[in-house]
């Protein structure tokens, strides 16, 4: 659709008629001009001499064609100044969102069965992929990456928009891919780089979930502590893991051991970094910690469009240059 930028500009057009008729007539240097009783005289020698003042019967005269290209020209100036443009369809910009790490502990001991769901029994793993997924699903203006810890820590999804590709590899990944036993201290040195690196300087958020304590790696928990408190970025814990049912594990030859969970540290670490704590000890809990989070964490609800632009204001400037070339040719060439 054709539209203008400067409509009003077309009140322009107005402005030769306005000085032609309103306007009172300006008077030469010595008076008005005299009367020449002998003008029609002078037509007609001009006219014999092969100069039109005024129009024949089959034509119309230099003179109105004259003023006709004045006038177009004008009028195509007119359209110019007033800027004709092409908008194309609305597009919708991602709202500036948050940079958000999932920092998820994969050791072995997240096969323990110990969680349950419309009567079924889950181990940690599938509850974690379930509810971290559900939240993924809900960030739609986010970066989303994810980090998968146990004796070592790896970035598997760096930051990115693409919620699909992230799921996929929370839904893909297993219990022991990243060893047995469990650095959380070297997964959240991971995290807090890969967050420096990223473009976002401000709404930087980790989620740090795991089920253990942190027994492996080179950084400890003090000093992951003071990294988050210098790189100030907003970390929340997730503590999960329920009571072993004692019937269940005798059953399946496994004895029931106390949670190696460490609570103090986590809600610490959660503390200083301006977060909060969470335990989840079933399914349903797990579901309802992300879903506060998704609430302490609010996106953007502001809905910003954009519209490409396409000027054509030379279209018409380019036909009234044309036009005076036209003109002035006309004019040499009649004397």
């Amino acid at each position: 659709m054709i539209i203008f930028a400067y409509p009003y500009m077309f009140l322009l057009l107005v402005l030769p008629l306005f000085v032609r008729y309103l306007l009172p007539t300006l008077k030469g240097m010595h008076g008005d001009a005299l009367r020449v009783p002998f003008l029609k005289e002078i037509s007609a020698i001009n006219l014999k001499s092969g100069k039109l003042w005024h129009t024949p019967d089959n034509g119309v005269s230099r003179i109105s064609i004259n003023k006709i290209i004045i006038w177009a020209t004008y009028i195509l100036l007119v359209t110019a100044v007033a800027r004709p443009q092409m908008l194309g369809e609305p597009v919708r910009l991602k709202n500036e969102g948050r940079d958000i790490l999932l920092v998820m502990d994969i050791s072995t001991s997240m096969l323990e069965q110990d969680f349950q769901y419309q009567g079924h029994r889950l181990s940690r793993l599938q509850a974690v992929k379930a509810a971290a997924s559900d939240f993924i699903e809900k960030r739609h203006d986010d970066h989303i990456g994810l980090v998968l810890f146990g004796s070592r820590a790896y970035l598997q999804a760096p930051l990115t928009y693409d919620k699909q590709a992230v799921k996929n590899i929370l839904l893909s990944m297993d219990a022991g891919m990243a060893g047995n036993s469990t650095a959380i201290g070297d997964a959240l040195g991971l995290a807090l780089k890969s967050l420096k690196d990223a473009e976002n300087k401000d709404n930087k958020v980790i989620i740090l979930l795991t089920d253990g304590e942190n027994n492996d790696g080179s950084l400890s928990l003090p000093q992951a502590i003071n990294l988050a408190k210098n790189e100030k970025v907003k970390i929340y814990t997730i503590g999960v893991g329920g009571q072993a049912d004692f019937v269940q594990s005798i059953l399946s030859y496994k004895i029931a051991l106390p949670s190696g969970l460490d609570e103090q540290g986590l809600q610490q670490l959660a503390e200083e970094a301006g977060g909060q704590y969470f335990r989840a000890d079933d399914t349903n809990a797990l579901l309802k910690v992300y879903q506060e989070i998704d609430r302490l964490e609010p996106q953007s609800q502001e809905e910003n469009y954009i519209q490409e632009t396409k000027e054509y204001y030379y279209w018409p400037l380019i036909a009234a240059f044309l036009l005076s070339c036209v003109l002035l040719i006309m004019k040499r060439r009649n004397g």
